[in-house]
């Protein structure tokens, strides 16, 4: 019976996962049932900040607005859960410093217990964790900050 239901639910996440990324804009929640079929996706209000955030550091996106320090940033691709390392004995995914590709594993949210991989879109050294290993996150926050590689800006 446990074997059964771990496909199933496995099968669900993946689905999830496929759904969240064909879907426009930033998904708050997705509700699924089986018995007589439920679906339901909750959009968040880009305008609106999350319940019990900061304003201030909602709206203050300081590290891509300072253009003199070319500054780049890596951002959370779902709100959830952020997590430096795939698990909490093993060495983070990156660290300050370190020089990064396009496409490279830097970090995971966790999302509904599922993690979710957040990956550069861009190539940079990071110079700084804008987020601590194991803090919530929302949409779309600054979790690296990046500089572009030498010789591009």
């Amino acid at each position: 019976m446990g074997d059964g239901r771990e496909e199933v639910l496995d099968g669900l996440r993946r689905q999830v996962r496929r759904l969240v990324a064909e879907l426009a804009g930033p998904v708050r929640r997705v509700r699924l049932r089986s018995g007589e079929t439920v679906l339901e996706v909750e959009w968040h209000d880009p305008a609106a900040p999350a319940p019990g955030a900061d304003p201030e550091a909602v709206v203050e996106p300081a590290v891509e607005t300072a253009p003199a320090t070319r500054r780049r940033v890596v951002r959370a691709p779902v709100v959830g859960t952020f997590y430096r390392a795939p698990e909490p004995a093993a060495a983070p995914f990156v660290a300050v410093g370190d020089l990064i590709r396009p496409g490279q594993v830097v970090g995971i949210v966790e999302a509904m217990k599922l993690m979710n991989e957040v990956t550069a879109d861009q190539a940079g050294r990071v110079v700084e964790m804008l987020v601590e290993d194991g803090k919530p996150v929302e949409y779309d926050q600054p979790l690296i900050a990046l500089e572009p590689p030498t010789g591009q800006g």
